[in-house]
Parts: structure tokens; sequence; C-alpha cells
């Protein structure tokens, strides 16, 4: 009798990429979704502001006759004590609190990872010289480095854009440096070594990308940070200057009329809690994403 062999083909299981693990946990998480998408419309409204609404005619001109306006359909969110449209400097607003923040943590993020790189990687006196250098910054609280790097450089935009980030620089110093001492003792950078790599290459290709994802958490919080100094500074009219609109000065400004006329204080203040609402809710999905003891 004879035996007719079969050959049984098995399916491959596909394998997830990393990228496609980490989408996939970020979107189980549907607070972290809807700070998402919060965001979105945030960073839409900001892009697209030109579109919205008129930055001259309703967000800067004055017209006293229409000031202190209830909402209503032309004025959506009513006007303020010169007849600004509310709505319009809403919009204006967040495009200044928004490219701030990014812009701020994207300097400060650049820095600190550059110090806290070399600290971590090369050790001994490298590692105690710029490290004690960022424990007397850190000496010092955020809001009171900020205020006081911005009282000797003068108000405005810019400098205070300036006096944001210098004060985020140590904590992103450190943060980076206790990721890369947890990647650098590992196999690939000794193979990465005796491979011959030089030493920039092995930071940059091999340790700070195993070493993104509390950095990449880090970062975003921050931003929440960093928009509430800006709001901040700009309430205790230092920051932002009119008539530039900003929500924190936009506060400032009403802050009288709060019994009278309450929306002046609430819209601005209500964008500035979506805003950091949006942005922590981001930051502790991506930690529950990049955490790899959650992967299934």
């Amino acid at each position: 009798m004879e035996h007719i062999a079969q050959t049984v083909v098995v399916p491959k299981i596909k394998k997830k990429s990393q990228l496609a693990s980490i989408l996939h946990r970020y979107r189980k998480n549907r607070l972290a979704v809807l700070g998402l998408l919060i965001f979105l419309v945030l960073v839409f409204m900001a892009v697209f502001a030109n579109f919205i609404a008129d930055y001259d005619g309703q967000a800067i001109t004055q017209n006293v006759r229409n000031r202190y306006m209830a909402p209503s359909a032309e004025h959506i969110f009513g006007t303020d004590a010169l007849g600004r449209d509310v709505f319009a400097r809403v919009v204006f607003g967040a495009r200044i609190s928004l490219s701030v923040g990014i812009v701020t943590i994207m300097f400060s993020l650049t820095v600190g990872s550059v110090i806290g790189a070399a600290a971590g990687y090369y050790g001994g006196k490298v590692d105690n010289t710029l490290m004690r250098i960022m424990d007397v910054f850190l000496a010092i609280p955020q809001t009171l480095m900020a205020i006081c790097i911005v009282a000797a450089l003068g108000t405005g935009t810019f400098k205070m854009l300036i006096a944001l980030s210098i004060a985020q620089v140590p904590q992103f110093a450190r943060i980076v440096r206790s990721a890369i001492l947890s990647v650098k003792g590992q196999e690939f950078i000794e193979a990465a070594k005796a491979y011959g790599s030089s030493d920039v290459r092995i930071i940059l290709r091999h340790i700070i990308p195993n070493a993104m994802g509390p950095i990449i958490v880090q970062a975003t919080l921050s931003v929440a940070t960093t928009i509430l100094n800006i709001t901040m500074l700009s309430f205790l009219g230092i920051g932002v200057q009119a008539p530039t609109p900003e929500w924190g000065s936009m506060m400032s400004e009403a802050k009288g009329q709060l019994r009278n006329f309450p929306y002046l204080v609430t819209i601005p203040g209500i964008f500035i809690a979506l805003t950091v609402l949006s942005l922590n809710l981001i930051g502790d999905g991506l930690r529950d994403a990049l955490d790899p003891r959650l992967k299934n």
C-alpha cells in the first residue's frame, strides 16, 4: 500500500512592526484618542486662523461702539472692552500659545539632549560637571527662572520664548541622561564600538533612538506646562504684549470685569484648560503605548 506524503502548509503569521504595535496600544486608550482629537482641532484652528477669522478687522481693530456685546450670532463669544471680537482673538491666541509652546520645547529638548547625551555617554568628570551645572538651574523653580530671565531681557514674545526655553533645558538634560544610562551598557552598543563607529554616530544612531520613549512623553507633557507658563507671564504683563491676542493677556485685560462680563475670562480659560488637558491625555497615552511591558 502506497503512502502519499502530504505537505502541510502552515500560514505565516505576519508580525506587527514596533510602530504598528505602539499605534494599536494607543488607539485602545480612549482618553488618549480623545485628547489627540481635541489637540488636532486646536492645531487646525491655529494653522487656519486667517481663514476662520479676520485678524486686522476683528482681533485688533478697536470699535468702542461694540464694546461688551454679549455672545450672539454676529459675535459668537461676544466682544471685549475695546469692541474687539473675542472669538477672533481666541482663534489667533491659539496660534501664539501653541507655536511658542512647541518651539520652546523643541529648542530646550535639542539643547538638553546634547547636554544629557554627553553626560550619560562619557560619564566621569564630564557627567559631574554638566550635571552639577544643571542642578544649579534645577534649584530654581522654572516659573521664577522664566520671570527673572524675562525681567533681565525685557518683555516680548521672542524674549519670553528664550526665557522659557532656558528654564526647560535642565529637566530634559536629566531625562536624556537617565535614558542613555539605561541603554548604554547593552550589547548592541558594545558591538557598535567594536565595529569602529564614532561616539557621535553611536549616540545619534543607536542610543537616542532606543531611549526616545520617556523623552517623547516628557516633551508632550512639557508643552502643556510651557503653555501654562506663557499664560502666566502674559497675565502678569511680561509675556506677549498688546495688541497681540493671547489667552493669558485676554484674561488679564478682563479680570476687572469678571463679575459683570464673566465670558471674557471664562472663554479663554476654557481653551487653556482644553489645551493642557488634551496634551496631558496624549502624554499619558504615549507613556502607556511606549511601555514595552504592555506589549500584546
